[in-house]
């Protein structure tokens, strides 16, 4: 069998003969002549098909060939400096493997609901595949700085005996004799136990949440890491997450800084300017702040995406908002000694309007502390009493956050909706397809 080339590879083949197999994405006749736009998952590139130099059933297959239909192409690589990759194929041989007429997305203005119903085919336009691209190097950086630094993947369970969040958002499932489970929230919780096995930590894959909400940040199912140190105080957890995200928007600017300007038209400078220091301000300090533009927002309030914007504009990189009131955190927060009406917690908000990307803190390490807000939080102690384990058997201070892919992929990438952000998305209002 012949050796297929990647368009990727493509200048490697420069003067030489290749065999392209991939998918017409567009074409455009002129008389004697066919301009194929041929991609194969790794580019895209034109592909000149001339009647006096090729067979004719080539030239009739190519003028016949609807577009997504699956191909063969074989053909001279050349240099063409009008091309966005350097080269165009010259083509001797042309085959149509299979293709019907009646794409459903064609090259026009489509409705977001159309365009979901046909995510499967939406997947397949260039804006999207940019999309995936970097959600796919965004991972990989994400897993290359934790690998890098020690720590241990941890595999955390998706099906899960109790909340670790809010009992109003969870995912109930039957689950045979012993009655119910539910769809983990997070896997902080076992990244903990993790932690007092390995000292560094980090869990990664999906979460859950049934918020009954339909915000262009909210998805019912997302991916989240969390890493999870031994020995971490807050202010060694904030330094963490500053150095994590600084490191994950240079790996992908440095991959994909052309692609994100040309196909997303998304403001690269505005992604160089994450460096470290981010801003680090109290919880009380932002209500202030957010007060002195006329907002009725009272110290206690949570801060929605509006009040989020707002304080973000101060900032031309991620800011971190600390120590929000204990009240409005989970259970296993550990309270500033301080002030113990504030939770050790912090909040990193993405600029540009983006809001919260990342949430965290130092957990509370102590067994009747925690145990006394287990209870207050009517949770099942029985479900927790492992929890409560890791503050029995040597307990020390520890800390971590999560960060949400989806929120990073839109924040990154300048999407409106995170409903791009993730190749099939699960919302209130859609399981398919």
């Amino acid at each position: 069998m012949d050796r297929q080339v990647y368009i990727r590879d493509i200048a490697a083949e420069d003067g030489r003969e290749a065999l392209l197999r991939g998918w017409l994405y567009g074409k455009r006749s002129s008389g004697k002549l066919h301009f194929l736009q041929v991609r194969d998952g790794t580019g895209l590139i034109q592909c000149v098909l001339s009647k006096k130099d090729v067979p004719e059933a080539a030239f009739a297959a190519a003028d016949k060939a609807p577009q997504e239909a699956s191909v063969e192409v074989r053909g001279k690589v050349a240099k063409d400096p009008r091309s966005p990759i350097g080269y165009e194929l010259h083509v001797t041989d042309f085959r149509v493997l299979q293709g019907e007429a009646g794409y459903p997305i064609q090259p026009k203005e489509h409705g977001v609901g159309f365009l979901q119903e046909q995510r499967h085919l939406w997947l397949r336009s260039s804006r999207q595949r940019l999309i995936l691209a970097v959600r796919h190097s965004i991972i990989k950086a994400i897993r290359d700085y934790f690998d890098s630094r020690g720590f241990t993947l941890v595999d955390a369970p998706i099906l899960t005996p109790a909340a670790c969040e809010g009992t109003s958002t969870l995912f109930e499932v039957p689950y045979f004799d012993l009655g119910k489970a539910f769809l983990t929230q997070s896997g902080q919780l076992y990244g903990e136990a993790a932690a007092m096995a390995v000292g560094k930590a980090y869990v990664f894959g999906p979460t859950f949440r049934a918020e009954k909400s339909k915000t262009r940040r909210h998805l019912t199912e997302f991916w989240m890491v969390e890493p999870e140190v031994a020995y971490l105080d807050l202010d060694g957890d904030m330094d963490l997450a500053e150095d994590f995200i600084v490191e994950i928007v240079r790996a992908v600017v440095a991959s994909h800084e052309q692609e994100l300007k040309s196909i997303l038209e998304r403001d690269v400078e505005a992604l160089k300017r994450v460096c470290k220091p981010f801003p680090r301000i109290t919880y009380t300090e932002a209500i202030e702040y957010i007060q002195k533009t006329g907002h009725p927002i009272k110290w206690g309030d949570d801060l929605g995406g509006d009040e989020e914007t707002i304080l973000c504009k101060q900032f031309d990189r991620p800011v971190m908002v600390h120590r929000y009131p204990a009240e409005m955190k989970a259970f296993y927060f550990k309270k500033d000694p301080k002030d113990p009406k504030v939770a050790l917690g912090v909040d990193v908000l993405a600029p540009e309007g983006y809001g919260e990307i990342v949430g965290g803190g130092q957990r509370e390490d102590d067994y009747a502390t925690l145990k006394a807000e287990i209870e207050k939080h009517n949770l099942p102690l029985d479900a927790f009493q492992w929890y409560l384990d890791l503050r029995k058997y040597g307990s020390v201070p520890h800390a971590g956050f999560g960060l949400g892919v989806e929120r990073t992929v839109a924040w990154i990438c300048g999407l409106h909706h995170v409903r791009e952000t993730i190749p099939f998305p699960r919302m209130m209002e859609r399981l398919t397809p």
